[in-house]
């Protein structure tokens, strides 16, 4: 299927590894110029040489924390006039809700809604111009089924989503979508992470906690960063025009929803 991407361009946030590496690969694969972004130099310039070499396309690299106004300032200069823009944070500490204070909201709320945010707010006007563009989220399941234990997550991440579905109506006139992808467990940092947690709170090894929270989902295993990148890169794609303001789930059947 072509997907009509061939000579757009796209900033794709938090892309030197993960899922945002996903996107991007998945992108450059059906020749879309890029923009990437992430904190590590090292990592992100080493992505960057392998997609120029393997797709042929332009990558133009920024690397610093666009959770601070001068990371979001850089990022948003080089990005001037992209068709396309896939936000994308690591995910905030998880813990108790009695372990939270103020600070760390204020925290989740700058990574996970208030940068994305100001990503659309900066980038959107040339897509609604053009008559063309596509917005992709990378959230989370948790704004569909809350984790307990990732409530810095649930909240700020709900309200990312709350403010995509008013925005994603008032610019799809113009020919401009936005779309959240809401990934469950992928084999990721975020999940080593995560099991690595679950390793050492029930003193089993790394395996055995990949294990049970394997045995959890449906599909009895981990998303890869290729199948998320592939659904991104659909989203952003001629066919997905009509898909406007949507919630889409990648978590092998973990979310236990009816709708």
């Amino acid at each position: 299927m072509d997907l009509g991407l061939q000579g757009k361009r796209a900033l794709v946030c938090a892309s030197s590894k993960g899922l945002g590496l996903g996107c991007a690969e998945a992108l450059a694969a059906e020749g879309v110029d890029l923009v990437m972004n992430a904190r590590g130099p090292d990592a992100l310039a080493a992505q960057a040489d392998r997609l120029r070499a393997e797709h042929g396309v332009d990558v133009q690299t920024v690397a610093c924390d666009v959770t601070t106004a001068e990371g979001q300032a850089q990022v948003i200069e080089a990005a001037q006039g992209v068709d396309i823009l896939v936000t994308n944070a690591g995910g905030p500490p998880p813990g108790l809700w009695s372990d939270w204070d103020r600070e760390d909201f204020i925290k989740a709320l700058d990574a996970n809604m208030l940068t994305p945010i100001a990503f659309m707010k900066a980038l959107l006007p040339s897509m609604m111009d053009k008559g063309w563009g596509r917005v992709v989220n990378i959230t989370s399941q948790s704004v569909r089924a809350p984790i307990a234990v990732l409530g810095l997550s649930n909240a700020a991440r709900t309200g990312l989503t709350g403010y995509v579905a008013g925005t994603a109506r008032q610019v799809a006139p113009y020919g401009v979508t936005i779309n959240n992808l809401l990934p469950g467990i992928h084999a990721t940092d975020r999940a080593d992470s995560l099991d690595a947690g679950v390793s050492a709170q029930k003193g089993i090894s790394l395996d055995e906690a990949r294990a049970e929270r394997a045995a959890t989902i449906p599909a009895r295993r981990y998303g890869t960063r290729q199948e998320f990148g592939a659904t991104c890169a659909f989203l952003c794609s001629q066919h997905a025009g009509f898909i406007v303001g949507q919630n889409i789930l990648l978590d092998g059947g973990a979310t236990n929803l009816t709708m």
